[in-house]
């Protein structure tokens, strides 16, 4: 699979379920699209594994505004220091979805 790298603001989303996400910048959103039909288990959403700094984890990327937004699940954050309005640096790998 394609390897991503990539800087992104963290944004905190404050919908009904408050979370916080990297968006993808929008040259990998497109690539991430053409890839989609590989590896999406539906409606759209794309399972990954990324890194941040030294902390790796499992999730799956949602479409959002033509782009893709990278949840940032609070063990990760809590690891990591991140919050909303940081800049990060994401390594990011598209998988097929576990079954």
């Amino acid at each position: 699979m394609v390897q991503f790298t990539f800087e992104a603001t963290v944004i905190h989303w404050r919908g009904p379920s408050p979370f916080f996400f990297a968006p993808l910048p929008m040259n990998h959103a497109e690539e991430i699209r053409r890839l989609s039909k590989l590896v999406s288990y539906g409606w759209g959403v794309i399972p990954v594994d990324a890194t941040i700094g030294s902390v790796s984890f499992y999730t799956s990327l949602f479409p959002k505004d033509e782009t893709y937004l990278l949840p940032l699940k609070d063990a990760v954050r809590k690891k990591t220091g991140i919050t909303a309005g940081d800049l990060i640096f994401v390594e990011m790998t598209p998988r097929p979805p576990r079954r």
